[in-house]
């Protein structure tokens, strides 16, 4: 396949640059928070997101569109427990 040197000139235009932990990533069109969260296969119930550095709802993610540099943090929620000791 022959790419010309314009079409990816223009495919790089259209690319975006959004920060996501700290880590530059490109990311094409205008994705959602939403479309973030499930390009980067995270779970959905199990996180929390900052954007720009004040925290997005949920109940907002689908409606809040990235623009180029906006610096995302995501933060996981893991689970824990009581910890048990066991005496053999």
């Amino acid at each position: 396949m022959i790419i010309c040197a314009f079409c990816a000139f223009c495919a790089f235009l259209w690319l975006m640059h959004v920060y996501v932990n700290g880590e530059l990533r490109d990311v094409g069109g205008t994705p959602s928070l939403a479309e973030l969260v499930t390009l980067l296969e995270l779970p959905v119930a199990r996180i929390a997101i900052e954007l720009n550095q004040e925290v997005v709802r949920r109940s907002e993610w689908s409606s809040t569109i990235l623009k180029d540099e906006d610096r995302v943090e995501i933060v996981h929620f893991v689970g824990g427990g009581v910890e048990s000791k066991v005496y053999v």
